[in-house]
Protein backbone atom coordinates (compact mmCIF):
# COMPACT_ATOMS: atom_id res chain seq x y z
CA UNK A 1 0.00 0.00 0.00
CA UNK A 2 1.22 3.50 -1.09
CA UNK A 3 1.04 6.39 1.09
CA UNK A 4 0.18 8.83 -2.25
CA UNK A 5 -2.57 6.34 -2.52
CA UNK A 6 -4.30 6.34 0.88
CA UNK A 7 -7.48 7.44 1.83
CA UNK A 8 -8.39 7.94 5.28
CA UNK A 9 -12.05 7.91 4.85
CA UNK A 10 -12.19 4.18 3.41
CA UNK A 11 -12.41 1.48 5.24
CA UNK A 12 -8.98 -0.18 6.45
CA UNK A 13 -7.67 -2.65 4.25
CA UNK A 14 -6.99 -6.27 5.33
CA UNK A 15 -3.39 -5.63 4.26
CA UNK A 16 -3.16 -2.83 6.24
CA UNK A 17 -1.49 -2.72 9.90
CA UNK A 18 -2.72 -0.89 13.07
CA UNK A 19 -5.69 1.37 12.72
CA UNK A 20 -5.94 0.31 9.10
CA UNK A 21 -2.71 2.84 8.36
CA UNK A 22 -0.06 1.76 5.30
CA UNK A 23 2.59 2.24 7.26
CA UNK A 24 5.60 -0.79 8.66
CA UNK A 25 7.77 -0.93 11.68
CA UNK A 26 10.25 0.29 9.96
CA UNK A 27 9.07 4.00 8.83
CA UNK A 28 7.23 4.74 11.50
CA UNK A 29 7.97 7.06 14.40
CA UNK A 30 5.71 5.13 16.70
CA UNK A 31 6.08 1.56 16.82
CA UNK A 32 4.02 -1.08 19.15
CA UNK A 33 5.47 -4.07 20.36
CA UNK A 34 2.86 -6.88 20.62
CA UNK A 35 3.86 -8.83 23.46
CA UNK A 36 1.41 -12.00 23.48
CA UNK A 37 2.23 -13.58 26.97
CA UNK A 38 0.37 -14.62 30.11
CA UNK A 39 1.90 -17.42 31.39
CA UNK A 40 1.20 -16.05 35.61
CA UNK A 41 -2.18 -14.74 35.41
CA UNK A 42 -3.67 -15.12 37.63
CA UNK A 43 -7.95 -15.66 37.39
CA UNK A 44 -9.09 -15.71 34.04
CA UNK A 45 -6.67 -16.12 30.55
CA UNK A 46 -6.65 -14.60 27.07
CA UNK A 47 -4.44 -11.64 26.88
CA UNK A 48 -2.24 -13.28 24.85
CA UNK A 49 -4.96 -13.25 22.18
CA UNK A 50 -5.10 -9.23 22.94
CA UNK A 51 -2.40 -7.81 20.31
CA UNK A 52 -4.11 -9.57 17.40
CA UNK A 53 -7.33 -9.01 18.49
CA UNK A 54 -6.84 -5.35 18.60
CA UNK A 55 -4.90 -4.78 15.73
CA UNK A 56 -8.04 -6.16 13.57
CA UNK A 57 -10.42 -3.91 15.75
CA UNK A 58 -8.44 -1.22 14.93
CA UNK A 59 -8.97 -1.30 11.41
CA UNK A 60 -12.56 0.02 12.17
CA UNK A 61 -11.89 3.28 13.47
CA UNK A 62 -12.55 6.68 11.99
CA UNK A 63 -9.05 8.64 11.61
CA UNK A 64 -10.05 11.60 12.72
CA UNK A 65 -8.52 13.42 15.61
CA UNK A 66 -10.25 16.81 16.88
CA UNK A 67 -6.31 18.10 18.23
CA UNK A 68 -4.40 16.85 15.35
CA UNK A 69 -4.96 17.84 12.43
CA UNK A 70 -4.35 14.91 9.43
CA UNK A 71 -3.66 12.09 12.19
CA UNK A 72 -2.93 9.21 9.53
CA UNK A 73 -0.18 11.21 8.27
CA UNK A 74 1.58 10.29 11.65
CA UNK A 75 3.25 7.23 10.97
CA UNK A 76 2.47 4.48 13.29
CA UNK A 77 2.64 0.72 13.04
CA UNK A 78 2.55 -2.43 14.92
CA UNK A 79 5.39 -5.16 14.92
CA UNK A 80 4.77 -8.54 14.02
CA UNK A 81 3.44 -11.06 16.39
CA UNK A 82 5.91 -13.40 17.91
CA UNK A 83 4.15 -16.43 17.71
CA UNK A 84 6.78 -18.59 19.05
CA UNK A 85 6.77 -16.58 22.39
CA UNK A 86 2.92 -16.86 22.07
CA UNK A 87 3.37 -20.76 21.78
CA UNK A 88 5.86 -20.74 25.11
CA UNK A 89 3.30 -18.47 27.02
CA UNK A 90 1.04 -21.25 26.42
CA UNK A 91 2.95 -23.77 27.54
CA UNK A 92 4.29 -22.17 30.66
CA UNK A 93 0.68 -21.07 31.33
CA UNK A 94 0.09 -24.64 31.81
CA UNK A 95 2.81 -24.91 34.47
CA UNK A 96 1.65 -22.06 36.14
CA UNK A 97 -1.88 -23.66 36.68
CA UNK A 98 -0.35 -26.53 38.57
CA UNK A 99 1.53 -23.96 40.73
CA UNK A 100 -1.26 -22.11 41.52
CA UNK A 101 -3.85 -24.94 42.06
CA UNK A 102 -0.53 -26.29 44.40
CA UNK A 103 -0.67 -23.14 46.63
CA UNK A 104 -5.12 -23.02 46.45
CA UNK A 105 -4.90 -26.26 48.02
CA UNK A 106 -2.81 -25.60 50.75
CA UNK A 107 0.49 -27.58 48.78
CA UNK A 108 4.04 -26.54 48.61
CA UNK A 109 4.40 -26.01 44.52
CA UNK A 110 6.94 -28.12 42.74
CA UNK A 111 10.31 -26.01 42.53
CA UNK A 112 11.61 -26.96 39.82
CA UNK A 113 7.86 -25.97 37.85
CA UNK A 114 8.58 -22.66 39.50
CA UNK A 115 11.45 -22.28 38.67
CA UNK A 116 11.16 -22.97 34.88
CA UNK A 117 8.30 -20.48 34.70
CA UNK A 118 10.73 -17.77 36.54
CA UNK A 119 13.09 -18.45 33.85
CA UNK A 120 10.77 -18.36 30.89
CA UNK A 121 9.38 -14.83 32.47
CA UNK A 122 12.70 -13.21 32.68
CA UNK A 123 13.59 -14.25 29.26
CA UNK A 124 10.41 -12.41 27.94
CA UNK A 125 11.52 -9.41 29.63
CA UNK A 126 15.14 -9.56 28.40
CA UNK A 127 13.82 -10.05 24.80
CA UNK A 128 11.41 -6.96 25.11
CA UNK A 129 14.01 -5.24 26.80
CA UNK A 130 16.89 -6.05 24.02
CA UNK A 131 13.78 -4.94 21.26
CA UNK A 132 12.68 -2.06 22.93
CA UNK A 133 16.71 -1.20 22.82
CA UNK A 134 17.59 -1.63 19.76
CA UNK A 135 14.02 0.54 18.70
CA UNK A 136 14.54 3.48 21.27
CA UNK A 137 18.52 3.56 19.17
CA UNK A 138 16.97 4.12 15.75
CA UNK A 139 15.18 7.50 17.46
CA UNK A 140 11.83 5.76 17.50
CA UNK A 141 8.86 6.53 20.31
CA UNK A 142 7.94 2.24 21.78
CA UNK A 143 5.11 1.09 23.45
CA UNK A 144 4.06 -2.80 24.19
CA UNK A 145 0.79 -4.15 23.66
CA UNK A 146 0.18 -7.38 25.83
CA UNK A 147 -0.28 -9.46 26.89
CA UNK A 148 -0.45 -9.10 30.72
CA UNK A 149 0.68 -6.57 32.85
CA UNK A 150 3.98 -8.27 33.05
CA UNK A 151 4.97 -7.32 29.48
CA UNK A 152 6.18 -3.49 29.58
CA UNK A 153 8.38 -4.57 32.29
CA UNK A 154 11.19 -4.84 29.61
CA UNK A 155 10.53 -1.45 27.82
CA UNK A 156 10.72 0.42 31.09
CA UNK A 157 14.29 -1.27 31.89
CA UNK A 158 15.39 0.05 28.34
CA UNK A 159 14.23 3.76 28.63
CA UNK A 160 15.47 3.65 32.67
CA UNK A 161 18.66 2.71 30.77
CA UNK A 162 18.82 6.63 29.14
CA UNK A 163 16.37 8.82 31.19
CA UNK A 164 14.58 9.79 34.01
CA UNK A 165 10.92 9.24 34.40
CA UNK A 166 8.03 8.58 36.17
CA UNK A 167 5.19 6.02 35.46
CA UNK A 168 1.67 6.84 35.72
CA UNK A 169 -0.60 4.18 36.02
CA UNK A 170 -3.98 3.70 35.48
CA UNK A 171 -5.14 0.10 37.17
CA UNK A 172 -8.03 -1.59 39.00
CA UNK A 173 -4.73 -2.91 41.02
CA UNK A 174 -1.68 -1.83 42.99
CA UNK A 175 0.89 -4.11 41.25
CA UNK A 176 3.25 -3.99 44.10
CA UNK A 177 3.63 -7.89 45.29
CA UNK A 178 6.79 -9.20 45.47
CA UNK A 179 7.28 -12.39 43.50
CA UNK A 180 3.13 -12.83 43.85
CA UNK A 181 2.37 -16.46 44.16
CA UNK A 182 6.50 -17.09 43.88
CA UNK A 183 6.39 -15.58 40.15
CA UNK A 184 9.22 -13.26 40.20
CA UNK A 185 7.56 -11.57 37.04
CA UNK A 186 4.29 -11.71 38.07
CA UNK A 187 1.53 -9.81 36.39
CA UNK A 188 0.76 -8.42 40.18
CA UNK A 189 4.09 -7.50 40.37
CA UNK A 190 5.34 -5.01 37.33
CA UNK A 191 5.36 -2.05 39.55
CA UNK A 192 7.12 -3.50 42.56
CA UNK A 193 9.65 -4.93 39.87
CA UNK A 194 9.87 -1.44 37.63
CA UNK A 195 10.72 0.50 41.36
CA UNK A 196 14.22 -1.28 41.48
CA UNK A 197 15.25 0.81 38.46
CA UNK A 198 16.59 4.14 40.26
CA UNK A 199 15.85 6.12 37.36
CA UNK A 200 12.06 5.62 37.86
CA UNK A 201 11.89 8.80 40.11
CA UNK A 202 8.02 8.06 41.03
CA UNK A 203 4.81 5.94 40.40
CA UNK A 204 1.30 7.46 40.43
CA UNK A 205 -1.37 4.91 40.15
CA UNK A 206 -4.96 6.24 39.27
CA UNK A 207 -8.18 4.12 39.80
CA UNK A 208 -6.62 1.84 42.33
CA UNK A 209 -9.54 -0.21 44.13
CA UNK A 210 -7.81 -3.78 44.61
CA UNK A 211 -4.71 -3.87 46.54
CA UNK A 212 -3.46 -6.06 49.85
CA UNK A 213 -1.72 -4.57 53.06
CA UNK A 214 2.00 -5.72 51.88
CA UNK A 215 0.85 -3.27 49.06
CA UNK A 216 -0.50 -0.02 51.23
CA UNK A 217 2.32 -0.87 53.58
CA UNK A 218 5.04 -0.10 50.26
CA UNK A 219 3.12 2.96 49.41
CA UNK A 220 3.41 4.43 52.91
CA UNK A 221 7.06 3.30 53.26
CA UNK A 222 7.99 4.63 49.80
CA UNK A 223 8.33 8.25 51.12
CA UNK A 224 6.58 9.66 48.47
CA UNK A 225 7.88 7.92 45.19
CA UNK A 226 4.40 6.05 45.49
CA UNK A 227 1.35 8.14 45.39
CA UNK A 228 -1.64 6.51 44.98
CA UNK A 229 -5.30 8.34 43.72
CA UNK A 230 -7.77 5.22 45.35
CA UNK A 231 -10.81 5.14 43.22
CA UNK A 232 -12.30 5.20 46.63
CA UNK A 233 -10.99 8.52 46.82
CA UNK A 234 -11.30 9.33 43.21
CA UNK A 235 -15.72 8.65 43.41
CA UNK A 236 -16.20 10.53 46.76
CA UNK A 237 -14.36 13.35 46.26
CA UNK A 238 -17.06 13.75 42.93
CA UNK A 239 -19.79 12.49 45.46
CA UNK A 240 -18.72 15.71 47.69
CA UNK A 241 -18.70 18.12 44.53
CA UNK A 242 -14.15 18.15 43.76
CA UNK A 243 -14.73 17.87 40.02
CA UNK A 244 -12.84 15.10 37.91
CA UNK A 245 -10.69 18.32 36.45
CA UNK A 246 -9.53 19.39 39.71
CA UNK A 247 -8.58 15.84 40.73
CA UNK A 248 -6.35 15.52 37.35
CA UNK A 249 -4.58 18.59 37.89
CA UNK A 250 -3.58 17.20 41.11
CA UNK A 251 -2.58 14.00 39.38
CA UNK A 252 -0.30 15.75 36.97
CA UNK A 253 0.76 18.51 39.02
CA UNK A 254 2.30 14.90 40.98
CA UNK A 255 4.02 13.68 38.04
CA UNK A 256 7.80 14.35 37.13
CA UNK A 257 8.65 15.80 33.57
CA UNK A 258 8.96 13.16 31.75
CA UNK A 259 6.28 10.08 32.05
CA UNK A 260 5.74 6.52 30.91
CA UNK A 261 1.87 5.26 31.06
CA UNK A 262 1.33 2.14 31.86
CA UNK A 263 -2.75 1.19 30.67
CA UNK A 264 -4.36 -1.84 32.30
CA UNK A 265 -7.24 -1.90 30.57
CA UNK A 266 -9.02 -2.83 34.09
CA UNK A 267 -9.05 0.49 35.15
CA UNK A 268 -12.27 1.41 33.22
CA UNK A 269 -15.19 0.16 34.41
CA UNK A 270 -15.64 -3.80 33.71
CA UNK A 271 -18.42 -2.91 31.29
CA UNK A 272 -15.88 -1.28 28.93
CA UNK A 273 -13.75 -4.67 29.70
CA UNK A 274 -15.84 -7.83 31.15
CA UNK A 275 -13.09 -10.35 29.50
CA UNK A 276 -10.24 -9.14 31.48
CA UNK A 277 -8.39 -11.59 33.61
CA UNK A 278 -9.39 -10.11 36.92
CA UNK A 279 -12.35 -7.39 36.52
CA UNK A 280 -13.28 -5.29 39.15
CA UNK A 281 -16.44 -2.86 40.43
CA UNK A 282 -15.74 0.71 40.71
CA UNK A 283 -13.32 2.35 38.19
CA UNK A 284 -12.75 4.51 35.75
CA UNK A 285 -15.04 5.89 32.58
CA UNK A 286 -13.58 6.17 29.16
CA UNK A 287 -14.39 9.87 29.36
CA UNK A 288 -12.24 10.09 32.43
CA UNK A 289 -9.12 8.48 31.22
CA UNK A 290 -9.65 10.29 27.88
CA UNK A 291 -9.62 13.79 30.12
CA UNK A 292 -6.75 12.71 31.78
CA UNK A 293 -4.33 11.07 29.07
CA UNK A 294 -5.46 14.48 27.20
CA UNK A 295 -4.54 16.79 29.69
CA UNK A 296 -1.08 15.25 30.04
CA UNK A 297 -0.60 15.63 26.64
CA UNK A 298 -0.83 19.36 26.49
CA UNK A 299 0.97 19.70 29.65
CA UNK A 300 4.38 20.80 29.90
CA UNK A 301 5.23 17.00 31.12
CA UNK A 302 6.86 14.65 28.10
CA UNK A 303 5.11 10.86 27.33
CA UNK A 304 8.33 9.20 26.91
CA UNK A 305 5.96 5.79 25.79
CA UNK A 306 3.24 3.87 26.59
CA UNK A 307 1.98 0.44 27.26
CA UNK A 308 -1.85 -0.74 26.80
CA UNK A 309 -2.55 -4.51 29.00
CA UNK A 310 -4.76 -7.19 30.12
CA UNK A 311 -7.14 -7.10 26.99
CA UNK A 312 -8.69 -10.35 26.83
CA UNK A 313 -10.94 -10.17 23.70
CA UNK A 314 -13.19 -13.56 24.91
CA UNK A 315 -16.13 -14.39 22.42
CA UNK A 316 -17.08 -10.97 21.24
CA UNK A 317 -15.45 -8.17 19.69
CA UNK A 318 -16.05 -5.37 22.30
CA UNK A 319 -12.97 -5.94 24.71
CA UNK A 320 -10.94 -5.55 21.61
CA UNK A 321 -12.57 -3.17 20.57
CA UNK A 322 -12.44 -0.71 23.33
CA UNK A 323 -8.70 -1.83 23.57
CA UNK A 324 -8.62 -0.47 19.88
CA UNK A 325 -9.95 2.50 20.74
CA UNK A 326 -7.79 2.85 24.28
CA UNK A 327 -4.58 2.04 22.48
CA UNK A 328 -5.63 5.07 19.57
CA UNK A 329 -6.27 7.97 22.30
CA UNK A 330 -2.62 6.60 23.71
CA UNK A 331 -1.22 6.98 20.37
CA UNK A 332 -2.22 10.17 19.75
CA UNK A 333 -1.98 11.32 22.78
CA UNK A 334 2.15 10.71 22.72
CA UNK A 335 2.53 12.45 19.12
CA UNK A 336 0.39 15.37 20.30
CA UNK A 337 2.38 15.84 22.78
CA UNK A 338 5.54 15.08 21.00
CA UNK A 339 4.55 18.18 18.62
CA UNK A 340 3.30 20.88 20.95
Amino acid sequence: MADKNFNPNNPGAADSNLFGLPYNEKESELVILPVSWEATVSYGAGTANGPEAILEASKQIDLYHPLIKEVWKRKMAMAEVDNGLKKQSKQMRKLAEDIIDSWTNGEVPSQKKLDKVNAACAAMVEKVRKQSENLLKQGKLVATLGGDHSTPLGLMQALAAKKKFGILQIDAHADLRNAYEGFTYSHASVMFNALKEKNILSLTQVGIRDYCEEEVKLIEKSKGRVKTWYDHDIQFAKIKGTTWATQVTAIIKNLPDNVFISFDIDGLTPDHCPNTGTPVPGGLSFAEVSYLIEQLALSKKRIIGFDLNEVSPGKDDWDANVGARVLFMLCCATLLNLKK
